[in-house]
């Protein structure tokens, strides 16, 4: 059975989840094998997909859940959560 876990990240204040953070975002997901969504209050969209994760529409200071299931689930998790902050 795959693993599964999330982790709740929030946006540094002044970076909106537009083209160049969101393609980081996306590309940096793509490295790994395990399926990643990412929540934003209600809406949910798959971190491999940039219009997915441009639609969420996500502001600095937003808080967003992060969800990994799959074998390198908990790695994604870390990496992309290392990541968040360096969106500025």
């Amino acid at each position: 059975m795959p693993a599964s876990s999330e982790v709740a990240v929030v946006l540094p204040e002044g970076v909106a989840l537009h083209a160049r953070p969101a393609g980081l975002f996306v590309r940096r997901a793509m490295t790994f094998t395990s399926r990643i969504t990412v929540v934003k209050g209600e809406r949910e969209a798959d971190a491999k997909s940039i219009l997915g994760v441009l639609g969420l529409g996500a502001l600095g200071g937003t808080s967003l859940v992060l969800r990994a299931e799959g074998n390198d689930a908990d790695e994604a998790l870390a990496a992309l959560a290392e990541l968040v902050p360096t969106l500025a």
